[in-house]
C-alpha cells in the first residue's frame, strides 16, 4: 500500500513538473509551449535517472566500501547489517565533507539507493545513534521515499529559478507578461515551500518508526535526533541548496520565515511518537 501510493505521487509529481512548464511557456505563445514541453520533458527525464546523482554530486560525497580505513569502513559494515534486517539490497554508502551534522538517502529504487552522512554527524554521534539514524534512512529507501524526495526538490529547484527568472525577465521589461511576473514572483517560492513541507512531514514519522524497528529500539534514534537538532540549529550547511531540505534527517538552518515551511515535523514530536514505542 505504502509503494503504491509512492507510486502514485511520483507519477503526480512528475505530472505537476511538466505542467509547470507548459503553463510558463504558454505566457510566450506556440513557441513557448513548444519550449516548454521539450524542457518539461527533458527535465523528467533528468528528475527520474539523475535527481539523485546530482544530489550527491551537489553534497561533495565521497563513496566508502567495507575495507575503507577508519570510520568510512564501519559506516559501511553498519548499513550493511541494517539492510539485511530490512530485507534490503545493499545501497551505496557515502560520506560528505560537510560539517553540519546530517544524513540523507536517495535513488529512484531499493536496488539504486545510495545513503550518505556527513562529517559532522560521524563526529557528533556515538554507534549507538548512527545505527538509529542509518536505519531512519534505509526506512525511507524500504518505503521508496527517495524517488518522491528528490522529484520534489528538483521541483522546487525548478519553481525558484522562475522566480528568480520573473524578477529578471518580467519584472524589470514593460512588455513582460504581469501575469507571468506575479505567478514568478509571488505564488512560485510560496508554492516551493508548501511543496517541500506537504511531502516530507508525515513520511518523515513513517520513517522514525520503521527505522526503530529496522535497527531493534528507538532509543539510539532518539538521542541521535535530540543531537542533530540542537547541532544543526549552530552550525549551516553553507554550500547547501534549501531545496533538498526534504531530504535530511533533520532540518537544516533556515532563518527567519522560512520555518514557517520547514519540511519536517518538529523533533520534539518525533521523540514523543519514538518514545511509545519503547
Amino acid at each position: 500500500m505504502v509503494r503504491f501510493a509512492n507510486n502514485m505521487k511520483t507519477v503526480l509529481l512528475l505530472g505537476a513538473m511538466m505542467g509547470l512548464f507548459l503553463v510558463i511557456g504558454a505566457q510566450f505563445g506556440k513557441g513557448g509551449l513548444l519550449i516548454g514541453l521539450l524542457l518539461g520533458g527533458v527535465m523528467n527525464l533528468v528528475a527520474w535517472f539523475f535527481s539523485d546523482t546530482i544530489a550527491i554530486k551537489s553534497m561533495r560525497c565521497v563513496e566508502v566500501f567495507a575495507d575503507s580505513p577508519g570510520p568510512g569502513g564501519q559506516l559501511y559494515r553498519m548499513v550493511d547489517e541494517l539492510r539485511q534486517r530490512a530485507n534490503l539490497p545493499m545501497p551505496k554508502v557515502y560520506i560528505s565533507p560537510t560539517q553540519a551534522p546530517n544524513a540523507f538517502a536517495t535513488g529512484r529504487s531499493p536496488k539504486k539507493a545510495a545513503v550518505c552522512a556527513t562529517e559532522g554527524a560521524m563526529r557528533l554521534l556515538n554507534e549507538r545513534e548512527m545505527r538509529g539514524v542509518m536505519a531512519h534512512e534505509l526506512a525511507h529507501v524500504k518505503n521508496r521515499d527517495t524517488l518522491i524526495s528528490c522529484i520534489a526538490a528538483m521541483i522546487a529547484g525548478v519553481l525558484a529559478y522562475f522566480a528568480q527568472f520573473g524578477l529578471m525577465f518580467g519584472g524589470g521589461n514593460r512588455n513582460g507578461n504581469p501575469i507571468f511576473t506575479i505567478v514568478a514572483l509571488i505564488l512560485a517560492p510560496l508554492a516551493a515551500a508548501m511543496l517541500k513541507a506537504m511531502i516530507s512531514r508525515s513520511r518523515e514519522f513513517v520513517a522514525d518508526a520503521d527505522g526503530a524497528a529496522i535497527a531493534g529500539e528507538p532509543d539510539g534514534l532518539i538521542s541521535a535526533l535530540q543531537k542533530l537538532e540542537s547541532m544543526s540549529k549552530r552550525v549551516p550547511m553553507a554550500t547547501h541548496n534549501p531545496a533538498m531540505n526534504n531530504m535530511f534527517i533533520v532540518e537544516p538552518l533556515l532563518g527567519g520565515l522560512g520555518n514557517m515551511f520547514a519540511s519536517h515535523p518538529p523533533t520534539e514530536k518525533r521523540v514523543a511518537a519514538l518514545s511509545q514505542l519503547r
